[in-house]
């Protein structure tokens, strides 16, 4: 079976499905394998290309040719860890079937498992969607829009908010990171490094926003304070759906996200939100990505 026949049969796994595609250990040590090395590969010892089989009781692999060892979970997240594998593979999967993504307390309920291991897993997971992303520039016409995420700003005390920004290509990839704040810089900064110089960005009303006509790009906006949220060909609904959804999830799920993880929370809903046309074929895209 090809790897695209696997991805697309993964994207219909239903829970009763992914369990009997990954029963126990051993099964999910052989996809590693798969995915890492392939079936075949060219031992790094002898030179010779050639098939390797599981050693009895251990995470390892031997060359058919030479006997040499391959230690498929080597230097991942899964290298060293006492959580079995169908445990860390199901909570991948959980991962990546969730729209509004899964708690450490839920993982430590679902998985059985202490809040601190699930807790660990989780941020490992974020890291590895992060890795499987990637980087593109974003180019063509892309919405911008800024957010505060945490509790409401009250007189006379500090605020808590963490700024983030959000860039959404028009049909495709989703960017958003923390930003210190919204003035000019903070704002600026962050499109110069993400955004092909050319491409159209529509903004809201924010003065912040006017230097990017200097900046080579094609610059329009709408006048949310008066009511205007479409102007010909700009709007920014894309990426304020992006932010209605991942502001849900925090308050329904998570209920909080401190500042210095806040990052990695944005990287598991961006990877979600640019590899959503996969289903459940995220999956094996994050397992490649150890």
């Amino acid at each position: 079976m090809s790897k695209d026949t696997q991805l697309q049969k993964l994207g219909k796994l239903t829970v009763g499905e992914f369990f009997a595609r990954f029963p126990d250990d051993e099964a999910c040590l052989n996809h590693i394998m798969e995915v890492r090395y392939g079936v075949r590969h060219v031992c790094e010892k002898c030179g010779v290309e050639g098939t390797f089989h599981k050693l009895t009781n251990r995470r390892a692999f031997s060359c058919s040719s030479c006997g040499d060892h391959v230690y498929p979970t080597a230097g991942t997240v899964f290298h060293d860890t006492r959580t079995p594998l169908r445990v860390w593979f199901y909570a991948i999967y959980l991962f990546v079937t969730t729209r509004h993504g899964v708690s450490g307390k839920e993982l430590q309920r679902t998985l059985g498992v202490t809040y601190k291991c699930a807790y660990r897993m989780g941020m490992q997971i974020r890291k590895l969607m992060a890795k499987a992303d990637g980087f593109e520039m974003l180019k063509g016409h892309i919405e911008a829009d800024e957010a505060f995420i945490g509790g409401r700003r009250k007189m006379h005390e500090p605020d808590n908010k963490t700024v983030v920004l959000g860039l959404k290509e028009r049909g495709g990839r989703m960017h958003a990171e923390t930003i210190k704040n919204t003035k000019t810089d903070a704002l600026r900064n962050p499109i110069l490094r993400t955004v092909e110089r050319g491409s159209i960005v529509s903004t809201d009303e924010h003065r912040a926003y006017s230097l990017l006509k200097g900046d080579g790009y094609i610059h329009g906006s709408v006048n949310h304070s008066a009511g205007e949220y479409v102007r010909g060909e700009h709007h920014t609904n894309s990426v304020e759906n992006f932010w209605r959804l991942f502001k849900n999830s925090i308050q329904s799920t998570h209920i909080h996200v401190s500042s210095k993880h806040m990052d990695s929370y944005l990287r598991e809903f961006t990877f979600r939100s640019n590899h959503r046309q996969m289903t459940n074929a995220m999956f094996d895209l994050l397992i490649a990505s150890v």
